[in-house]
């Protein structure tokens, strides 16, 4: 946790369990269960600069915010699919602040959305319903197809969402292209400026412009040439300014593009069997990742000279009959098309 010189950890895991570990002087160690989840829980989400809190997320679909003062954990909601209404819970695998402003976080899993939530309008006596989320972030020609999910989710500290998805490329989303607290394709809802604005105005939220003109409807951007399937392959901004996006790959690879041109500039050889994580530090260019084999590695940059890309880059980007490409925007077909494949 943050300042905390190192000394208090929080962990979630496979069982469940949510723990926190003190490492006492001479190095002995202490753990405590702070909160449990019915299955895996995949990840934690630390409220940027707080030694204190953070919120977890799991398979159950429940979201739970924990505060280490009270070591008391608080469930604030069971996430529930928009689609069908029928089901019960939604399998959470991804839970992130903005570091900009906390009051927000997204959670994603096992459907097409991001979806973000503000805590300000969380009632701790439990006197509203919390679980409708502000805004829901998804490209618009995956809205609707229910066998897609997310695989990495993270947001920039311009308050953009960097999201992947099983077997598709990464998508860069700013706050302009949200779709609103109700998604439905049959209900156009253009994202609800007065849904974020509490006391702050929206145009605060992010002040990230688009990856192009503001006033042209383009598609979102994307990220592509690494190996996708239907694991685990983490996304995350890098770079004091997020000005690079970072990627684990099935082949074992991290990729690194150039957030603004989609560029690949690194590819590093990480694990064998694929990539499933990997996270920046937030206020240098640390880069940790971990996958299949029984370690973490940390990368920083030291490379005085442009590193040159493996040949085989340029053979995993989708041809133009890829299905996803196809139903891409007209303005990510010409993209495409410009880009030299």
């Amino acid at each position: 946790m943050p300042h905390t010189d190192n000394r208090s950890i929080v962990t979630c895991a496979a069982d469940g369990q949510v723990r926190r570990a003190q490492i006492l002087e001479r190095g002995y160690v202490t753990t405590n269960l702070l909160a449990k989840h019915q299955g895996l829980a995949p990840k934690l989400a630390i409220e940027p600069g707080s030694p204190n809190i953070f919120y977890t997320c799991g398979y159950d679909g429940l979201v739970q915010h924990i505060d280490l003062r009270t070591e008391k954990a608080t469930e604030l909601f069971t996430c529930r699919p928009f689609w069908p209404r029928n089901y019960t819970s939604l399998t959470l695998s991804e839970i992130v602040v903005d570091p900009r402003n906390p009051y927000f976080f997204a959670v994603a899993g096992a459907d097409e959305f991001a979806r973000i939530f503000d805590m300000r309008k969380y009632s701790w006596d439990g006197s509203a319903d919390f679980g409708r989320p502000v805004d829901y972030f998804c490209p618009s020609h995956l809205v609707g197809i229910q066998d897609e999910g997310i695989t990495g989710l993270s947001i920039s500290n311009r308050s953009e969402l960097l999201v992947s998805y099983f077997e598709e490329v990464i998508y860069l989303l700013t706050k302009d292209m949200g779709l609103g607290p109700d998604p439905s394709p049959i209900s156009p809802s253009p994202v609800s400026h007065d849904s974020y604005e509490g006391e702050m105005d929206l145009d605060d939220w992010s002040d990230a412009s688009p990856p192009f003109d503001a006033g042209m409807n383009f598609g979102p951007q994307f990220y592509m040439g690494h190996k996708y399937g239907e694991e685990l392959n983490g996304v995350t901004f890098l770079g004091p300014r997020c000005e690079y996006i970072a990627g684990g790959s099935d082949c074992g690879r991290i990729y690194i593009w150039n957030k603004k041109s989609s560029e690949v500039v690194r590819v590093m050889e990480a694990d064998r069997q694929g990539v499933s994580y990997v996270v920046s530090h937030p206020h240098t260019t640390v880069l940790a990742s971990c996958g299949m084999e029984p370690d973490t590695k940390i990368w920083t940059p030291k490379a005085l000279d442009r590193a040159v890309l493996p040949t085989d880059v340029e053979k995993r980007r989708p041809k133009l009959s890829d299905p996803r490409i196809r139903c891409a925007t007209p303005w990510d077909e010409m993209c495409y098309f410009f880009s030299g494949s």
